[in-house]
């Protein structure tokens, strides 16, 4: 058979990640402080995009297009407007809550330089310039004259209202914990080369303020002997804060026992046997102190007043709250409102009048190119922010829909809920609902949640009726917070106790759940109880 060519035409489907489409993608995954540093960096890289507040830089001074000469006259500069979102209608924004990320600005503040530009250098013309009122303007004093002029005159003639000398501003700022021992480092040690060794063991601290247990790459790294660096280790561990520069949790609580004068022979026995205590065993406890029940209560005693992570002293950071997405509260004719938080959607404008002017002024055809590239861009971007705010209000009213008895009644009513069945009630796929309930948060009148909470696995019932997951964790946890010192609760107690009450579980399931919540098992919260009752 001889080879021959020939044109033949085929139709094929296919799916393309077009540059919009995966941009459209990153939009819907990020959470709302991401979502504003993608948008900050859209706008410093589109000259033709702006926020809607006006309170960019490219206010001042309009941005040359592809670094050529095409600024506009400030003069002749135009308010700006926004671009209509493609697509999109002022009715269905007003419906749904989402006209405010692209809401259009009409008319707005221009800069006129022009008046600016007329007024007179300083210093240009003195006899235009009143000095008398310029000192004087909104003074009070007694009596009048030079002296009182002079008196206000201060700082080159300026009012004191122009200048901020509130008492915050006065304020030094916060020592923090490394400034803290370095200026004791410079106090407290006079030779050079044990300097540079405290200097290195203040940058090896962790944020609890404890040291590796190996300093041996130190001394290599340093180039001298580990004996220097252990009788320099032992001079900075008698710095503030108490139990800093520790290598271990005891090691930490001896420190702070040294300079309290308390490190005797039984408190150490207890230091060095953490363990013991962290189980419960007092028994073995009082054995090797050598002391009795009364005195091992009060050594506790000491051990917990002690701080276990002396650094968060100084540099202990406030933790920020969640700023939820999704603001949710209670309708006054029954059933719930669901709405977008408008202080975390960024409201983005084009800048239509600007790309209008600029047209008219560019020279070539790689600078039109440029400007409809920008202008494509910036709509598009428009249209994404509104398609991902959108995409969250319609996952989270039909997850408020699925989950209605655990906002009515509480988590004990939670229903099993998966991705497919968000997906399948509003028609979307399983992968856009996932990267719709990550890093977004809701607020609640239960509190403010994760869009991931809601979604759980299922257990099966006795009855035939599913449960979920999170109602039998805080069923479990329930079951062992109301047991009593007398009654342990032990897993195969539990597996019984919900049975009884319509939940088919394995032991193995209900020791899963206790151990991710962080509770101790049977035999170690009898001992716990224990010896809190023998300390009392």
């Amino acid at each position: 058979m001889a080879a021959t060519q020939r044109l033949e035409l085929r139709q094929r489907q296919s799916l393309v990640m077009t540059p919009q489409l995966q941009q459209a993608i990153k939009l819907l995954q990020l959470s709302n402080l991401e979502l504003a540093a993608e948008v900050d960096r859209e706008i410093e890289q589109n000259p033709l995009l702006e926020r809607e507040d006006g309170s960019t830089d490219a206010l001042l001074e309009p941005p040359a297009v592809d670094q050529q000469e095409a600024a506009l006259d400030p003069a002749t500069e135009t308010p700006f407007t926004s671009a209509e979102t493609p697509g999109d209608s002022g009715a269905a924004d007003q419906d749904s809550g989402l006209g405010e990320p692209v809401a259009a600005h009409e008319g707005g503040d221009s800069l006129d330089r022009a008046n600016a530009e007329q007024l007179p250098e300083r210093g240009d013309d003195p006899l235009d310039t009143d000095y008398e009122n310029v000192f004087t303007h909104g003074a009070s004093w007694e009596g009048g004259g030079e002296e009182a002029a002079f008196s206000n005159r201060g700082l080159g003639g300026a009012r004191g209202d122009d200048y901020d000398f509130s008492l915050e501003q006065r304020l030094s700022d916060e020592v923090s914990l490394r400034q803290h021992l370095s200026d004791q480092l410079l106090l407290e040690i006079a030779d050079p080369v044990e300097r540079a060794i405290g200097a290195a063991l203040i940058d090896l601290l962790d944020d609890n303020g404890y040291l590796p247990e190996d300093l041996g790459g130190l001394a290599e790294l340093l180039g001298c002997p580990a004996t220097i660096i252990e009788e320099t280790l032992a001079k900075v561990q008698r710095f503030e804060p108490s139990g800093i520069f520790a290598r271990s949790l005891a090691e930490c609580l001896a420190l702070q026992l040294k300079e309290r004068d308390r490190y005797d022979p039984a408190m150490q026995a207890l230091v060095e046997n953490l363990e013991l205590l962290a189980k419960g065993d007092l028994a073995r406890l009082k054995k090797l102190c050598g002391v009795d029940q009364e005195d091992l209560a009060d050594m506790i005693g000491e051990i917990k007043a002690l701080d276990p992570r002396p650094a968060l002293t100084f540099d202990g950071s406030v933790a920020q709250p969640v700023i939820p997405d999704v603001l949710l509260r209670p309708d006054r004719k029954g059933g719930w409102v669901v709405e977008l938080n408008a202080e975390t959607l960024p409201r983005v404008l084009v800048n239509t009048d600007y790309y209008a002017h600029i047209t008219t002024q560019v020279r070539s055809k790689k600078e039109r190119e440029y400007l409809s590239e920008r202008l494509q861009s910036a709509n598009w971007l428009v249209k994404a922010l509104h398609q991902r705010a959108t995409t969250i209000l319609k996952v989270s009213s039909e997850i408020v829909r699925q989950q209605d008895a655990f906002f009515q009644k509480g988590v004990e009513h939670m229903k099993p809920l998966t991705l497919r069945d968000i997906a399948s009630a509003i028609e979307m796929h399983e992968s856009t609902v996932s990267r719709v309930t990550s890093n977004k948060y809701i607020a609640t009148p239960r509190g403010t949640f994760e869009l991931k909470y809601f979604f759980t696995a299922s257990i099966a019932g006795a009855d035939g009726t599913a449960h979920s997951a999170e109602a039998v964790r805080h069923r479990i946890k329930l079951l062992i917070d109301g047991e009593s010192r007398k009654k342990i609760l032990s897993d195969d107690t539990i597996v019984e106790l919900l049975r009884k009450d319509g939940v088919d579980i394995a032991r193995r399931t209900v020791a899963k759940y206790r151990e991710a919540m962080r509770i101790p098992s049977s035999v170690q919260r009898r001992r716990e109880k224990s010896a809190s009752v023998n300390q009392s």
